[in-house]
């Protein structure tokens, strides 16, 4: 997928952009942000090593998704884990990320 196939689903995308963060691909991140909430640029921290991936929860609904997720890290100051549940959006046959849940 990153070489530009498209993902198959909202949770193939997350797997795939945890992949990025972990190899700091950050123009594959800016490529599958969806555009009416992508940042200008995608910053990744240099000090952060990704050090595993645990999906919690997905739910599907069509062109639209929450992948719930837990990604282990290593930086400076230790371990720690980021819990996420994101949104997609499917758009042209395409899924993007659009944001994370409050």
């Amino acid at each position: 997928m990153h070489a530009g196939a498209p993902a198959p689903s909202a949770e193939r995308l997350m797997r795939a952009r945890y992949s990025a963060f972990v190899v700091g691909d950050a123009v594959y991140l800016w490529d599958t942000w969806h555009g009416s909430t992508r940042p200008d640029t995608v910053e990744l921290h240099p000090g952060i090593r990704w050090t595993g991936l645990e999906m919690v929860d997905v739910v599907d609904d069509g062109d639209r998704a929450v992948v719930e997720f837990r990604a282990h890290y290593r930086d400076p100051e230790g371990q720690g884990v980021q819990q996420e549940r994101s949104r997609f959006a499917r758009r042209a046959g395409r899924w993007f990320y659009l944001d994370a849940e409050d």
